[in-house]
């Protein structure tokens, strides 16, 4: 299966801004890039990158003062297959986990899993241990939260979506890996592109996509509480401990977002 993938951002800047855009699909997904997804910006600027402590390709620029449009447009390849299902993965005891995973076990800015410690072990404490936890987990933030873009708050941490009960599919995602680390099991925030493959009509408009991962048995598991069921053509474009560490611009001054399009639509 092939999606063309890309975004257009139009911003208007009163003055010259730093800024970090990250917005480059993961380097784990580079090899099914049909051409690079190279940041272009108008007006011209130069530009130069790094990666951060998560593995994320950064881009550094300086906008000018004025009107800037931020986009790419490629064609990713994909196997087709829905996300990974494995009812069997156990949860690891914290003491054999590996070391590179504790750090997605302590709270973070947006998933205050110690405030909501006793909570998780409240409502998940009796469920199966590993995936079936997991899914529970899943299955309880998709139905608390209502998914409206009405509701969207660029501030609102995990115990605020429970409280308020609403949000979009990044509170969803914070809402799950808080309470997957009060329960002990490592978390991370992701990312990306999802289009509507093998979804039916009709199609809400496009946006990047918020979903997260959990660590059992092992290896990395994809778990989507928004949507809830195995998704295909998902594209990963960054991982970390939540949105304040994948955000897709951030910027070091004023500014105003003009324009936001984003696309992941399978072709032929």
């Amino acid at each position: 299966m092939k999606q063309r993938v890309g975004y257009e951002l139009r911003y208007a800047f009163p003055q010259p801004t730093p800024a970090i855009l990250m917005l480059n699909v993961h380097f784990s997904r580079v090899s099914d890039l049909m051409a690079p997804d190279h940041i272009l910006i108008s007006p011209s600027v130069p530009i130069s990158g790094y990666r951060d402590g998560f593995g994320n390709w950064c881009t550094r620029i300086l906008a000018p003062a004025g009107q800037v449009r931020i986009w790419t447009d490629t064609i990713v390849s994909d196997s087709g297959l829905p996300d990974r299902v494995a009812p069997q993965a156990g949860q690891i005891p914290v003491e054999a986990l590996p070391n590179e995973t504790l750090v997605f076990l302590l709270p973070s800015r947006f998933c205050d899993s110690d405030k909501l410690l006793d909570l998780a072990w409240t409502l998940f404490g009796h469920a199966t241990p590993g995936w079936g936890r997991v899914q529970a987990i899943c299955e309880f933030a998709h139905a608390h939260i209502a998914f409206g873009y009405q509701h969207a708050r660029p501030t609102r941490i995990a115990s605020e979506a429970y409280q308020e009960r609403v949000g979009v599919c990044r509170d969803y995602a914070h809402l799950a890996v808080a309470f997957c680390r009060a329960l002990n099991i490592p978390a991370r925030y992701c990312t990306g592109y999802l289009g509507d493959a093998g979804m039916a009509p009709p199609f809400p408009p496009g946006d990047f996509a918020a979903w997260f991962e959990a660590y059992l048995d092992g290896q990395w598991y994809t778990f989507d509480p928004r949507n809830l069921v195995p998704r295909i053509g998902r594209v990963l474009i960054a991982r970390g401990r939540d949105a304040a560490d994948v955000a897709m611009i951030t910027t070091f001054g004023p500014n105003t977002l003009e324009g936001f399009r984003v696309w992941c639509d399978e072709v032929a």
